[in-house]
């Protein structure tokens, strides 16, 4: 499967929501999945030759780190920083049910 912006932010408003959490609008979980493949990109993890044994779930934290750092920076985000959790998680889950 290919990787659908629009189910992954289905799939972390639906996590958002499940969790007793405002879900965001479209462009604010795009901005946040936007900071993620971001994250991927400045660490080489989109490179063909990066290590396909990495555990993803090892960099969770720093993902979620390094969007809090952003949206800090972006003053025009709406996304709360207690939701970036929740947020991370649930793109890294929608990421996993593609492979």
């Amino acid at each position: 499967m290919e990787f659908d912006e629009l189910k992954a932010v289905d799939a972390i408003n639906n996590s958002l929501a499940a969790a007793g959490r405002t879900p965001y609008a479209t462009d604010e979980v795009l901005n946040v999945i936007d900071m993620i493949w971001d994250f991927y990109e400045e660490n080489g993890l989109l490179d063909i030759e990066s290590d396909p044994d990495e555990d993803p779930d090892d960099i969770e934290q720093e993902v979620i780190d390094y969007v809090k750092r952003m949206l800090h920076k972006d003053k025009e985000a709406e996304v709360m920083p207690e939701d970036v959790e929740i947020m991370v998680k649930a793109e890294m889950a929608y990421e996993d049910s593609i492979i």
